[in-house]
């Protein structure tokens, strides 16, 4: 999907509050998170390349959390919206 803010899904289906952007830039995939309650989330947050989300993720893995970035921040559904587009 797209709007003005750009190329976008949502990362969960039931909730159509938050939607994860996404663009090309520099050879990478970058995300930006946008939710309609809390419009400060995309003031105050920048592009994050897939890089970063990657590295997070294994942060996440190797202190034991259960939470894993890659789970809302989805490259192969980034990837299919930048070739659509």
């Amino acid at each position: 999907m797209q709007d003005d803010l750009g190329l976008y899904y949502y990362p969960d289906p039931n909730d159509k509050r938050t939607r994860v952007y996404v663009r090309a830039h520099g050879g990478s995939v970058e995300f930006r998170l946008w939710r309609a309650d809390r419009p400060e989330v995309w003031e105050r947050h920048e592009w994050v390349p897939l890089e970063i989300i990657r590295h997070a993720a294994g942060m996440y893995r190797d202190m034991g959390r259960d939470a894993d970035p890659l789970v809302l921040y989805d490259e192969s559904v980034a990837r299919a919206l930048l070739k659509a587009n």
